[in-house]
């Protein structure tokens, strides 16, 4: 059976199910270890079936040790293709701080590159996502990594990483029958990018599976598995467990038509959706194994009649709320536990404060005109705060590039970071002023502003203007009142 394959980017082809390695931490909580032999040698019953792309993380356990014991040390192989995340603790980051975590990928992988290095941000108010982009992109440049992704990256920020230049090839998201957020916008946007977005969660955590059909409503407090705990919280979010028996159902009248289980069917409804370059397929190594189920992906495809019977269940749950990625910076938290406490232990302030004598605060983003013009950034008084225009800038460089939707999104981000610092948000803005240096370009400024500040609906004026610098398309200015505790 051939196994369908994916170019990411030029180098880099993919097989179109990749092996997730994030049960490796499953496997190992509690102070339990895995025989790191025993589980490279299941990666090795993968590979020999033309499953040669694993998919893992510097949190994953363990899991970079074992993909570094199959496939690397002197004899690496080639065949196979190791694609990892680095996910970065909240506050401000170094040059040296991604060199550091790089090569520590690159140490346990016992490789001289990365094959794929996808990114994940907490905090899209804090520019030091920006900063690693921009960094990972020298080490990209300089050879230690082979292709930049993102993972768990919102459209608004994969299109302001692409519009800055920096080279995205993927983003890894949540997928499934029972989450189809990426078909709002991601998908779309990917698609025109040529970006491939790589699936995860399309069996949500075993529950597309026929182990589930028919069966009585478990005790969510005593589920087995971490993915269990994250997806049970899909499942009661997107429709109960009345939706999902409807989706089972269909499933399993789409699979009895083509003899395959109902994981086939649900990894498949997912593979054959526009942009998906892959779907991650979780592995137990040496635990349990499912090669030849998966395999029998690639002994079938969906017809018009069953995507259409699929869709008809689909369309009566619940849609989960917000973008691909939300689960992980805004209630509700879809996690295992239901919050951040497993992740983060806290949200530094994304900008420095100054107090004065008077017990103003005041916030500074650190450009130059700052200093040299004689402002900060915001400035906040009891509980009123003003952010002074704002133009998509970090440090020297201009962020967004020539796209206006994206220098308005990397604005508005700015506006967040200064909030935050003084202990504000953007629900708490009740007027917003906008200029454009083009008219041309008010409706996607308008646009993003109607995305990021649709649910607050603050006061607004949209005005042309000449900007300092032909290169600033938008600028933004704020002001809140802090809502009482």
């Amino acid at each position: 059976m051939t196994v369908e394959r994916h170019t990411l980017a030029p180098g880099l082809t993919i097989s179109r199910v990749l092996t997730g390695l994030w049960q490796v931490a499953d496997l190992e909580r509690d102070g339990r270890t895995l025989d790191h032999d025993v589980a490279a040698a299941a990666m090795g019953d993968y590979a020999a079936r033309g499953l040669t792309t694993f998919d893992m993380a510097d949190h994953y356990g363990s899991a970079e040790l074992i993909a570094g014991r199959f496939a690397g040390g002197d004899t690496p192989r080639d065949d196979v293709q190791l694609l990892t995340k680095w996910v970065p603790t909240p506050g401000p980051l170094t040059r040296n701080d991604v060199r550091t975590n790089v090569q520590r990928a690159l140490d346990r992988l016992q490789r001289e590159r990365v094959d794929l290095m996808q990114f994940h941000a907490w905090n899209y108010a804090d520019p030091s996502w920006l900063d690693a982009l921009f960094w990972l992109d020298e080490l990209r440049a300089d050879g230690l990594i082979g292709q930049l992704g993102l993972t768990n990256t919102d459209t608004a920020h994969l299109r302001i990483a692409r519009a800055s230049g920096i080279p995205i090839v993927s983003n890894q998201v949540c997928w499934s029958l029972l989450d189809t957020r990426p078909r709002a916008r991601m998908a779309a946007y990917a698609m025109q990018q040529g970006v491939s977005l790589l699936a995860y969660g399309t069996v949500a955590g075993g529950f597309l599976s026929d182990r589930w059909l028919d069966r009585a409503e478990p005790d969510w407090d005593a589920l087995e598995t971490w993915s269990q705990m994250k997806y049970g919280r899909f499942v009661r979010t997107a429709g109960g467990w009345d939706g999902l028996q409807r989706v089972l159902r269909a499933a399993r009248t789409v699979a009895d038509r083509h003899g395959v289980s109902i994981t086939n069917v649900a990894c498949r409804y997912v593979l054959e959706q526009p942009s998906v370059g892959g779907i991650i397929v979780g592995a137990r190594l040496g635990s349990s194994e499912h090669i030849d189920d998966t395999l029998r992906l690639f002994s079938f495809s969906l017809s018009d009649a069953d995507h259409a019977e699929l869709e008809a269940a689909v369309a009566r749950l619940e849609t989960l709320p917000g973008e691909p990625g939300d689960e992980y910076r805004v209630p509700p938290f879809l996690t295992a536990s239901g919050d951040l406490s497993h992740h983060v232990a806290s949200f530094p302030a994304p900008y420095p404060v100054q107090v004065d004598a008077n017990g103003r605060s005041r916030v500074l983003s650190g450009t130059v005109w700052e200093r040299d013009a004689g402002y900060a950034r915001a400035v906040r008084v009891g509980n009123q705060i003003t952010v002074s225009g704002t133009t998509a800038t970090h440090g020297a460089r201009l962020i967004g590039g020539t796209d206006p939707a994206a220098q308005a999104h990397a604005v508005i981000d700015k506006l967040a970071g200064s909030l935050q610092a003084l202990g504000s948000n953007l629900e708490d803005v009740v007027r917003t002023r906008i200029f454009v240096s083009d008219i041309a370009h008010w409706e996607p400024v308008a646009r993003v502003h109607g995305e990021r500040f649709g649910h607050i609906q603050p006061a607004n004026t949209l005005v042309q203007a000449p900007l300092v610098g032909d290169e600033y398309l938008v600028e933004i200015e704020a002001d809140a009142i802090v809502s009482e505790p």
